[in-house]
């Protein structure tokens, strides 16, 4: 709905990706104030967004493991474009393919600090702002269907979204009293440069071959979704883990 989101201020990490660019589109488009955040230099983020809705947005180098850079990056976006409403914990690693005779302590310390603590890092940064926002604050958590597919050679990837899956049912019992919603979100195979970058054509079509509609899923789609849980029609909806696939995964 344009303007639906008029008045509020969102946070999108991993904005300068696939996933992350659709969601700061979208949720601009509706008019909300949005704080790109990115790992990547502010000028490529803004130039990877591209146009955008009435809702301003504004650009800033963000690594989500750095706790300390968090906190910084979060109350220059506070001085800047005002108090948190809606925070999309997007960023995330995404994984090739190896057995896990291969997985290291490595690995698992890597992708466990960006997918999972990273998130603990920017809703600890953002829980003031949200606890008071007027609109009730939102948390969505981008996870990863594979967290109940378990797919094979992707150990320390699948275990990190896993942990982001328990983290947000953990935090709807937590923040409930603060009136804060948080939901886990679930794209399909969605054909992004990070994703193509592990998967080849006939990955994605055998994907899509597995689902009840087998179209497919792109970033806009799933950036709808969470412009729903951004909004007024999704303030009573939390702890929920929410597949956007074209049924490929019923459950």
């Amino acid at each position: 709905m344009p303007g639906g989101l008029s008045g509020r201020v969102a946070v999108v990490t991993g904005a300068a990706g696939g996933l992350g660019v659709a969601i700061v589109r979208r949720l601009s488009a509706e008019g909300a104030a949005v704080a790109a955040l990115d790992i990547a230099d502010p000028d490529h983020t803004l130039a990877e967004v591209g146009s955008t809705g009435p809702g301003p947005v504004r650009a800033w180098r963000c690594d989500v493991a750095d706790a300390d850079r968090v906190a910084a990056v979060i109350a220059e976006v506070r001085a800047e474009l005002g108090a948190v409403d809606v925070l999309v914990n997007n960023a995330g690693l995404l994984s090739g393919r190896a057995g896990f005779e291969h997985t290291t302590a490595q690995d698992m310390h890597r992708f466990f600090g960006v997918n999972a603590v990273g998130a603990l890092h920017l809703t600890q940064a953002c829980l003031a702002d949200l606890s008071a926002s007027r609109h009730r604050g939102r948390v969505v958590n981008v996870a990863s269907r594979t967290a109940f597919t378990g797919a094979p050679g992707q150990l320390a990837y699948v275990a990190s979204k896993g942990a982001l899956v328990s983290m947000t049912r953990v935090l709807a019992r937590e923040l409930g009293e603060h009136g804060i919603t948080v939901n886990a979100v679930m794209p399909a195979q969605v054909p992004t440069p990070g994703t193509r970058a592990h998967s080849t054509d006939e990955v994605f079509e055998r994907t899509r071959q597995q689902q009840a509609i087998r179209e497919e899923v792109t970033p806009q789609h799933f950036a709808g979704l969470i412009a729903y849980l951004a909004g007024d029609d999704g303030e009573l909806m939390t702890g929920q883990s929410l597949v956007y696939d074209g049924g490929g995964l019923l459950r």
